[in-house]
């Protein structure tokens, strides 16, 4: 254990990759579907696409522009015509542990504004050029944090300290003594730095790896855990985001 007045390790650098960015969920609708229905639960979801599922085989994307380019403009009747007839293929997915340049390089490449985020192949997010042009990525820190997992089978919650290594208005990087199950919701407490009032936030566990004993940031057994958040409120969302701007180290001067 460090002593009280030396400084703590250095936190590990982790790349950004496509989780830590992406929109999680996916809205999914067969190809028959009508574009009126489509257009309905596109605006009830809140969400920048629908995957067209036209076969086993054989995807698509639809979004609100192309619904006014393709049936608006051209004078169509919503109701009779197939989300499948409008919808724009192929469809670029990519694995969500991918890194944030790959995406960069396959939007370039293809010309693709949207991603579908995939884990074992399946669909759990979107990633929009927008994320990766206005969203800033993950910054290394060295924050304190309470966790409780809100495990509703048990009757007690336990809460236990962590350090949070990576932070972003979407989720962070934690190193724990303990080990969590994925998919498990967490809830957070901590202060940001240069903030007074603390931030209490949920999230849930995307994954949780073991760290070798021995390492340079962590000399006793840890565990490096992935957080999503969850339910953000616009306020806590703006705190996040503008600790996370102004905590980007600034440009080199040029010489």
């Amino acid at each position: 254990m460090l002593g009280q007045n030396e400084p703590s390790p250095p936190p590990q650098h982790v790349p950004t990759v496509v989780a830590h960015m992406m929109t999680p969920g996916v809205v999914q609708v067969p190809g028959d579907v009508s574009v009126s229905e489509a257009a309905l639960l596109l605006e009830r979801e809140h969400a920048p696409c629908l995957l067209v599922k036209d076969t086993e085989a054989a995807y698509g994307l639809m979004t609100a522009g192309d619904i006014v380019k393709k049936v608006v403009a051209r004078g169509l009747d919503p109701h009779d015509i197939e989300v499948r007839s409008i919808m724009t293929r192929p469809v670029q997915f990519i694995e969500y542990s991918e890194a944030l340049e790959e995406a960069c390089t396959r939007m370039v490449a293809t010309g693709a504004s949207l991603l579908i985020v995939t884990k074992q192949n399946e669909p759990v997010g979107i990633l929009s050029a927008h994320d990766l042009m206005l969203t800033p990525p993950r910054r290394p820190t060295n924050i304190p944090a309470v966790v409780t997992p809100l495990d509703e089978r048990a009757s007690q919650q336990t809460a236990y300290n962590a350090n949070i290594v990576q932070l972003s208005h979407v989720g962070m990087r934690l190193e724990s003594a303990s080990s969590l199950r994925s998919r498990t919701r967490v809830m957070l407490v901590f202060t940001l730095p240069g903030h007074n009032a603390p931030l209490t936030l949920q999230g849930k566990v995307l994954s949780c790896e073991s760290i070798l004993p021995g390492a340079a940031a962590s000399p006793e057994r840890a565990f490096a855990v992935e957080v999503q958040f969850a339910d953000l409120s616009h306020t806590d969302l703006a705190r996040l985001k503008a600790w996370t701007l102004q905590s980007i180290p600034p440009t080199a001067d040029l010489p």
